[in-house]
């Protein structure tokens, strides 16, 4: 499982959850219940401005900052990877996500 995050996505980030390469904060992608991806029925990713990060599945840092999915996370993401991206034209408000079946199903 491969996690990507584009410097457009850091920036959306930094400017809307406050995170950067000098703060302990970081960024956690998980499932929560109810919803829809592309992928799932019933569920939907979420995230989450932790303070705290630990039990590391996947990490990528980008600029300084931590991005991450927990390993008892990881179960929602099994045979996909995650490139997160933003862009204004297709949602101002809001981090865009593309699934890509990596084999691993």
């Amino acid at each position: 499982m491969k996690l990507q995050i584009t410097d457009a996505a850091t920036k959306w980030f930094e400017d809307e959850m406050n995170v950067s390469s000098d703060q302990k904060a970081a960024i956690r992608f998980y499932g929560k219940l109810y919803g829809r991806t592309k992928v799932h029925d019933g569920f939907s990713i979420a995230l989450a401005r932790e303070l705290d990060p630990h039990n590391f599945g996947v990490k990528v840092e980008k600029d300084g900052v931590t991005f991450y999915i927990e390993k008892d996370d990881l179960w929602f993401f099994k045979g996909y990877d995650l490139d997160v991206d933003y862009d204004s034209k297709e949602d101002p408000n809001n981090v865009q996500y593309e699934w890509t079946d990596n084999g691993e199903l």
